[in-house]
């Protein structure tokens, strides 16, 4: 029997155990994956092209900088009934964040990854528009755009930028502009994080997170997209996906540089906090939220409150806290989340088994009120009730 060129990729993109998807801010992907839409979220391909070491020459086709997922057949290039119409999180400019994505457990390629931002709205807005999927030429110029959009490692102060360990100098891809999976073979993805199985959502093998710091540019839109970009070192594969973000405030201001987080509080006390003598008070601050909570294989804790950033209170929705700091002696549980300064949430922390079961914190909700001043980033911390 003769297969057709759709068909042959179809069972290839079927055959291939796979892979990765960007989880924070919350991808269009994600969002689809967490309705039940989605059963793959990692298995979004763009495939078979030359990814190595050549980072920037494939083409896009039908993928485009959002991705197609031909597993479920879903275009992400267009607004769905989950995803795209509304923002998922807000940022400023010059806003330095934590990004992660989730790489599945049984499709750790290497490689190299990125984030960009195009700053062309119109092209952004075909993105962006119900009922309208952009042709291939559109999703081509995208994709141009964001490449030149591409927000370097070495935009962040402190950040160590590596060249990768599967390059060589006289390579394309000897660059430390892009993140970096320390290597090929050995899980040299999962070992940014040293994150547990199951530390994020994947449906084949189990997933755990890699997480980076981005500065957001010097740029501002009430609509655009984060676009994430891997590209495997071992099979002719990249993985594309994007987030549908806000950029608010006033383009030309100083960047916000790095700052240390505050002293951990107590989560279960309301904390507001006003610093007197700031001449330029910040509009959002970047929260971690941390709980120390023992868990077991295939376990994974999550925050859920009263905000859109934790579900308004439906588990489905709420994000997963990253474990790359857990230790059997520190057995800590971590989020970063962006959030207007005054804002007041209740909240709390929850089980998760790898069958879906939950199991929810004792005693009354969480609270915490995001403080004002200067400083762009606080911390909170509480044990598991």
């Amino acid at each position: 029997m003769i297969l057709s060129m759709g068909t042959q990729l179809l069972a290839l993109v079927a055959s291939v155990h796979a892979h990765g998807y960007l989880t924070v801010p919350m991808s269009r992907t994600g969002l689809n994956a967490q309705a039940g839409k989605d059963t793959c979220p990692e298995c979004q391909i763009l495939e078979p092209v030359t990814a190595w070491p050549d980072l920037d020459s494939a083409r896009v086709g039908r993928s485009g900088p959002c991705g197609y997922n031909a597993r479920v057949g879903v275009d992400y290039n267009q607004p769905g009934a989950v995803w795209g119409s509304n923002t998922v999180a807000e940022y400023q400019p010059g806003d330095i964040l934590s990004v992660q994505w989730c790489v599945d457990n049984n499709g750790d390629h290497g490689g190299m990854f990125a984030y960009r931002i195009c700053q062309d709205q119109d092209l952004v807005d075909k993105f962006l528009t119900p009922g309208y999927l952009p042709t291939e030429a559109e999703k081509q110029a995208a994709e141009d755009c964001f490449e030149k959009g591409t927000l370097p490692c070495t935009d962040v102060n402190g950040q160590t930028c590596d060249y990768s360990a599967d390059c060589s100098p006289d390579q394309a891809c000897w660059r430390n502009d892009w993140f970096t999976c320390k290597g090929f073979n050995d899980a040299k993805c999962r070992g940014i994080d040293n994150a547990p199985l199951n530390s994020c959502y994947t449906s084949i093998a189990g997933g755990y997170t890699v997480t980076k710091k981005i500065r957001i540019p010097n740029y501002v839109s009430n609509h655009t997209l984060l676009s994430f970009k891997w590209n495997s070192f071992q099979t002719p594969q990249i993985y594309l996906s994007c987030a549908d973000i806000r950029i608010s405030g006033s383009v030309g201001t100083t960047p916000n540089p790095p700052t240390t987080p505050t002293t951990s509080k107590s989560a279960s006390v309301p904390t507001s906090t006003s610093v007197t003598g700031c001449s330029t008070p910040v509009a959002q601050v970047a929260v971690t939220f941390n709980t120390k909570v023992k868990t077991i294989y295939g376990q994974s804790i999550k925050i859920v409150g009263s905000v859109a950033q934790f579900g308004k209170w439906d588990v489905a929705s709420a994000p997963v806290l990253s474990a790359s700091k857990y230790t059997d002696a520190n057995p800590q549980w971590t989020g970063t989340f962006t959030l207007p300064v005054g804002t007041a949430i209740e909240y709390k922390f929850v089980k998760v088994e790898s069958n879906g079961a939950v199991s929810w914190e004792s005693g009354s909700n969480r609270a915490y009120t995001v403080p004002s001043g200067c400083s762009s980033e606080a911390s909170v911390s509480g044990e598991w009730k």
